[in-house]
C-alpha cells in the first residue's frame, strides 16, 4: 500500500449505493460471487463467528484499526469473500468507483500447536456436530481462545495486502474482510478449519478413542471386536467430513 492517502470522502448512503451497483456488475461476470450480507445488528451470532471477532478485537495491535471495518461490513461493502487454506480474498467497496482487492494471508496452525490442543481436549468432544456448533464445555472455549496457544490467529500470523492507498498495514477494507470472515463462519463454521489448515477429525477421533478405552477399562473386559476408523466414524459422526 502507498502511504498517507485517505481518499475522497463520500457519505455512507452513497457508498452503499455504489456497492450495490458494483455488486450487480460483478454478478454478471461471476455468478458465483459471494458477498457478505449482514441481517440484523450483529455481525456474528454463533460461537465460531463471535469467537473469531472477539479474538481480533482482543489484540492491542488491532485496537485502532479493526473497528473501522465493522461499519463497512455491516453496510454491505464486502462484495466478495473467499476463504481458502491460509488465505482470505475479498473485494471491498470504498471511496473509489471500483472495489478494492484485498488479500490476507494467515499462517496455518502448526502441527505442534494443534497436537497440544488435541491432547488438552481429550474426551471432551462427542462429535463433529458439537464441535462445529460450538456446543462444548466452557473450558474448551478457553483453550481454543487462548492467545498464542489456541486455535485463533495472532497478529504476527496475519499479513495484509490491499489495492487501496491507505498507509496502515490493516486498512479498513482489510478489517472489513476479517469481520466478514466472522459473519461467514455463522453459516459454515467448518471454513475456520479450512482457513487454518486443520484436520479436525483428529480431535474427534482422539476424544472418541479415549472414551472407548476408558469404557472397556472400567468394565474390566477386553473387547472382542476392534473398532475400525469407519466404525468410529459411524457411531460418532466423524464420517461427515468435507
Amino acid at each position: 500500500m502507498s502511504r498517507g492517502y485517505y481518499g475522497e470522502y463520500k457519505p455512507v448512503a452513497q457508498k452503499k449505493a455504489d456497492a450495490q451497483r458494483q455488486l450487480a456488475k460483478l454478478r454478471k461476470v461471476n455468478p458465483n460471487i459471494s458477498p457478505v450480507i449482514i441481517e440484523g445488528r450483529k455481525i456474528a451470532e454463533t460461537w465460531w463467528g463471535i469467537a473469531w471477532n472477539k479474538n481480533l478485537e482482543s489484540y492491542a495491535d488491532y485496537a485502532n484499526r479493526i473497528g473501522r471495518g465493522s461499519a463497512y461490513v455491516k453496510n454491505g461493502m464486502v462484495l466478495d469473500l473467499q476463504i481458502e487454506p491460509g488465505k482470505i480474498s475479498s473485494l471491498v467497496q470504498g471511496s473509489s468507483k471500483t472495489p478494492y482487492s484485498v488479500s490476507i494471508t494467515i499462517d496455518k496452525l502448526s502441527a505442534a500447536r494443534w497436537n497440544a490442543i488435541v491432547e488438552r481436549c481429550s474426551r471432551r468432544i462427542d462429535g463433529i456436530s458439537a464441535l462445529v456448533e460450538g456446543k462444548f464445555p466452557e473450558e474448551l472455549s478457553q483453550i481454543f481462545l487462548q492467545q498464542d496457544k489456541g486455535l485463533f490467529p495472532s497478529p504476527k500470523e496475519i499479513s495484509f495486502d490491499c489495492s487501496c492507498l491507505d498507509w496502515a498495514d490493516m486498512c479498513k477494507h482489510a478489517a472489513a474482510s476479517l469481520y466478514g470472515v466472522g459473519a461467514r463462519l455463522d453459516s459454515d463454521p467448518k471454513l475456520f478449519f479450512t482457513l487454518r489448515g486443520i484436520d479436525f477429525s483428529a480431535l474427534i477421533k482422539k476424544s472418541v478413542e479415549e472414551k472407548i478405552y476408558n469404557m472397556l477399562k472400567n468394565a474390566d473386559k477386553k473387547s472382542k471386536r476392534v473398532l475400525e476408523g469407519a466404525d468410529i466414524a459411524g457411531l460418532f459422526g466423524i464420517g461427515d467430513m468435507p
